[in-house]
């Protein structure tokens, strides 16, 4: 049957209907099977993820038709996120290196980057921005690779997600503005004050994390699971946040499903819950001086955890 391949398209077309058959899952920067198949030919054939359709009905040499079966077979084969398999994942519009030691970058914070973070950000002029729970580095370095005039922290408690983060940083170049540090949330991080913090933290309840696809086990544990509720690290954050931001400074923070937990603990806190493309997806923005009038709430939350 695939001796009847050639194409580019070809390849295309069988990649996505043998990931559709064999019913794996998508999410891991792709969402359905032809984005994945597209990314796993393009790239194998080292060519551009925005390859202009008119070389769609380029003819494949034995040697790439060999590699891009093999690849297609792999995908299927050990339910690895296709961006392991090839070493690289897009994210807000930039290239970046992925394996095992983080996440696969697929946060919807990468829209709020490309849009300048507004309205949050309008009017307010940011010098020190911080990604905490980095993993890979891509929220971080995309935040300064998108705004020349920002100096970046990247934080992680994982020594190999950080290793990764600072092959990120030489990668994209911006090794002048953007420095990878080692803190279990802001515990090393004292002093540091910033205008703009923006975290992906782990969020992943633990019977969530139970029922997940296959996929996600080629995964750090570390960077998913967040206790009962999935709110273990995002409350910590809130609690914390505040003497780490400036005056004006903004808080944004993922925590997708536990969206619901988090608006039960906390009420009235007033949590701006941020509209994407395909809509809410669990991100929600808070200004310091909110922060800062429900600290005593937010306390007595945690405390009795």
């Amino acid at each position: 049957m695939t001796a009847e391949l050639s194409t580019i398209i070809d390849f295309i077309r069988y990649g996505a209907s043998r990931f559709a058959g064999a019913e794996l899952t998508f999410g891991h920067s792709y969402d359905n099977a032809m984005d994945e198949a597209t990314h796993a030919v393009l790239q194998t054939l080292h060519l551009p993820h925005d390859l202009s359709p008119a070389y769609g009905q380029s003819r494949l040499t034995k040697a790439e038709r060999k590699s891009v079966l093999a690849l297609i077979e792999r995908r299927v084969r050990e339910r690895k996120p296709i961006a392991y398999l090839t070493g690289e994942a897009w994210f807000a519009g930039l290239k970046f290196k992925s394996d095992e030691r983080a996440l696969v970058p697929r946060s919807p914070i990468a829209e709020s980057i490309q849009n300048g973070f507004s309205p949050w950000l309008d009017g307010l002029p940011v010098k020190r921005a911080l990604d905490l729970c980095t993993g890979s580095g891509c929220i971080g370095i995309a935040m300064a690779a998108h705004n020349p005039q920002w100096c970046v922290d990247l934080a992680d408690i994982s020594k190999v997600a950080l290793a990764l983060a600072r092959e990120n940083i030489l990668f994209q170049n911006v090794q002048e503005r953007v420095r990878a540090l080692k803190s279990d949330l802001f515990s090393d991080l004292k002093g540091e004050v910033y205008d703009l913090i923006v975290s992906n933290p782990p969020y992943v309840t633990e019977q969530e994390y139970a029922a997940l696809p296959p996929e996600y086990d080629h995964e750090p544990a570390l960077g998913l699971k967040a206790g009962d509720d999935g709110l273990d690290f995002a409350l910590r954050i809130l609690a914390e946040a505040p003497a780490h931001l400036s005056k004006d400074g903004w808080l944004i923070v993922e925590v997708g499903e536990s969206e619901h937990a988090l608006t039960r603990l906390l009420p009235k806190l007033p949590l701006n819950w941020i509209e994407f493309e395909v809509g809410q997806m669990g991100v929600f923005a808070i200004a310091r001086s909110d922060l800062v009038g429900h600290l005593k709430s937010i306390r007595a939350v945690l405390a009795k955890r």
